[in-house]
């Protein structure tokens, strides 16, 4: 472990890998949830072709972090840097889902096939002192000008995904001989580099270089005697720019552009803490720096009072309120039908909850304890457990029914479960071959299309009788069974919208604009144990 790490409390951890990961959106929930759960918080993108990341926490909790993303075995050998700081440098985990996870915009541009030759940081002085080498830092131009290695060409670009253009016209990559130059580049932790040298060698550069790590491993592993670069080295967290042996800065940053400070720049007539700096005062409206000064207000009053400015504390005095220590706990999975209108029928009844949404792939134990079938939705209560969604909804609705779903004729009730049954049943049998064929080794599910179909006509048959099918208004039969038509018609939404059945149709594009659906499928994040409670109906 680094030697640092005694004398400061938070741990930074940088790392990417470009890699197949055609189900990046998939792994964005439970990776949130477990990140939240060990309070690490920073940034992680997602996308097809692999992850970049910055996080930071008690260096147990990023280790931890690291431990769950290498148990994937396509990110066993995810490389990592690390350093240290006093003060947190994020105060919030966001995962994101992006179309790269470095955007330069160029399509068929592969660095797991086509990056140019590692350099390690002790090879990389005698590689750019070569007369013969092109020296490019591939960074931003705010970057570069706090710190760059000596010798280096600045193509004077604003975001990374310039600098193809830069390359297809810069003087620098032609000589005499129009024979192609030997290039070096370089970036902040190397993933840049990864891209340009492969967009290098589609442009017919073979001999092209790129630092290992990038800066920070340079700056890391390289002693200020030997090295070759000059300044600092910006990096996009708290810490503005670190040092060599990654020591944090001491440079500031605009709070409204997110640019570094350079040397002189707070002493600038355009600079005003927390609004604006001589980068960005000339781009953002007056109104948009008042509300940056009542920002800046903001925060200086709460970190006064020793307050964290983030607005959670308050939101979540606002949810324990409203969740007194015997609410129920509902486990539950958004886009499950079953779960939706178990959430319909609580949201009617006006019962709150915690709900905990739940990652199908890692159920949590606490579910599984109580609940052994591991299927959602489950309802815990004080004295007992509910697990079939029906049985939910009509608890619910039997302890408060203000909207009337439940009908008060025996008879009619009657009808409505097995309209109802019908549902959960032949319906949702062929709903799950015609939406995932190759789960049932099927070719397509066409058939069993066909098949589900002739439940809806009932439904539309019956439609045409009565607003609903719980009669003259929206009842238990309804709720029950909307999300399930709601699922087969986005399965093949060209199909369903092409078919004569236009009362079924009103009917479900009304569930889906209503208030109540809306609430019902809210998004929440998924839940860890040690996760502060999060209710439902959502604040």
């Amino acid at each position: 472990m680094n030697a640092i790490a005694t004398e400061h409390v938070f741990l930074t951890a940088a790392f990417y890998k470009f890699v197949d990961l055609p189900d990046f959106q998939d792994m964005k929930p439970p990776l949130l949830a477990f990140c939240e759960a060990h309070h690490v918080k920073g940034m992680i993108l997602l996308a097809r072709e692999g992850i970049n990341s910055t996080i930071a926490g008690k260096a147990q909790d990023v280790h931890a972090v690291l431990a769950y993303l290498r148990a994937d075995p396509r990110l066993a050998d995810l490389e990592h840097k690390e350093s240290y700081a006093d003060e947190p440098p994020f105060h919030r985990m966001k995962v994101r889902l992006k179309k790269e996870i470095v955007t330069m915009g160029v399509d068929g541009i592969s660095p797991t096939r086509m990056a140019g030759t590692y350099v390690k940081p002790q090879d990389w002085n005698a590689l750019i002192s070569d007369p013969d080498v092109v020296l490019i830092d591939t960074r931003n131009d705010y970057e570069v000008e706090i710190g760059t290695f000596a010798g280096a060409i600045n193509p004077d670009i604003q975001t990374f995904s310039q600098l193809p253009a830069w390359v297809e016209k810069a003087r620098e990559l032609q000589t005499a001989t129009g024979r192609k130059p030997k290039v070096a580049m370089f970036c902040t932790g190397g993933i840049r580099c990864e891209k340009s040298t492969a967009l290098m060698r589609t442009h017919g550069f073979d001999e092209v270089f790129h630092l290992q790590g990038g800066i920070l491993k340079y700056l890391e592993q390289v002693t200020p005697e030997q090295s070759l670069w000059q300044g600092e080295c910006f990096v996009f967290d708290e810490r503005t720019s670190v040092g060599h042996g990654l020591v944090p800065g001491k440079l500031g940053i605009c709070r409204s552009c997110r640019d570094p400070l350079a040397e002189g720049m707070t002493e600038s007539p355009l600079f005003e803490l927390g609004v604006s700096c001589p980068r960005c005062h000339a781009n953002t409206s007056e109104e948009h720096k008042q509300r940056a000064r009542e920002r800046q207000k903001q925060f200086v009053l709460a970190k006064a009072r020793g307050q964290v400015h983030l607005g959670e504390p308050q939101k979540q005095k606002s949810i324990a309120a409203l969740l007194p220590p015997d609410a129920p706990v509902l486990y539950s999975f958004r886009r499950c039908p079953y779960a939706m209108r178990s959430r319909m029928a609580l949201l009617a009844a006006g019962i709150r909850c915690e709900i905990r949404e739940v990652a199908l792939a890692q159920k949590p134990q606490s579910m599984l304890d109580v609940s052994p079938k591991g299927t959602v939705p489950v309802l815990v209560l004080p004295d007992a457990v509910i697990e079939q969604s029906l049985d939910i909804m009509l608890w619910a609705l039997r302890r408060h029914d203000p909207q009337s779903w439940l009908p008060n004729d025996s008879q009619v009730l009657s009808e409505q479960l097995a309209l109802i049954a019908a549902c959960d049943d032949g319906f949702k049998h062929h709903l799950d071959r015609y939406k995932y064929p190759s789960r049932y080794n099927l070719t397509d599910g066409v058939s069993n299309r066909d098949t589900g179909a002739e439940f809806l006509q009932q439904l539309n048959q019956r439609l045409t009788r009565a607003s609903f099918l719980s009669g003259a208004s929206w009842g238990l039969a309804d709720a029950a069974i909307a999300p399930f038509v709601r699922q087969f018609a986005h399965t093949g939404p060209d199909w369903f919208n092409a078919q004569a059945w236009v009362p079924l149709q009103a009917w479900l594009s009304a569930f889906e604009t209503s208030a109540g659906y809306q609430q019902c499928m809210h998004k929440y994040k998924v839940w860890y144990p040690g996760h502060k409670p999060l209710a439902f109906p959502p604040v």
